[in-house]
């Protein structure tokens, strides 16, 4: 028997990222973001709290990078969402580049989304974007030998909110679509 333990969001552990965005001088602004969802194959959702200084600066420009957390550049990114950027400038925790679109895509970062934002959304004190990706960018190493991104080797950084832990990937358990087939149950 399950124990009903009242409304509680338990979708968790989510992929860890650092999003990317630019200040009025033209320097990045790098934030912690767990709160991700995907909506198709080209679209996601972020939902950042309507307080943070990320939250404006995307709202002025509609543009931001997802670069994904992996286990090497947890410390950094772990900063980068304790620490406020309206008392502190976060603009030099990671080495960027600027993508195509014009944002900031962190160096330590294996892969990393340029997005714009198409739709916005307030609920209950968060700023939710949905956003198009227009770029990803792969480490090569990261890639098999189709040009599939390999997460076995990725192996991002998961966080999980009820304890507030970070969590390792890498082992495959099976293949979609081809588990299924075994199973004889009705």
């Amino acid at each position: 028997m399950k124990k009903n333990i009242g409304p509680k969001l338990a979708l968790y552990p989510a992929p860890v990222t650092v999003v990317g965005t630019l200040k009025e001088d033209a320097k990045p602004n790098w934030i912690l973001i767990a709160h991700m969802g995907i909506l198709s194959q080209n679209k996601l959702s972020l939902s950042i709290h309507a307080s943070h200084y990320s939250t404006a600066l995307i709202r002025k420009t509609s543009k931001l990078s997802v670069n994904i957390v992996d286990e090497a550049m947890l410390p950094a990114a772990d900063y980068t969402g304790i620490v406020s950027a309206n008392k502190t400038d976060k603009s030099a925790v990671f080495d960027y580049e600027m993508g195509a679109n014009g944002t900031p895509i962190a160096n330590a970062s294996p892969l990393a989304m340029e997005c714009e934002v198409f739709d916005v959304y307030e609920a209950d004190g968060y700023v939710n974007f949905f956003c198009t990706i227009v770029n990803t960018y792969v480490e090569d190493e990261m890639l098999d030998e189709k040009g599939q991104i390999n997460y076995e080797r990725l192996k991002p950084v998961l966080f999980e909110m009820p304890t507030h832990k970070y969590l390792a990937t890498g082992k495959v358990l099976g293949d979609a679509v081809k588990m299924g087939r075994t199973f004889k149950g009705e």
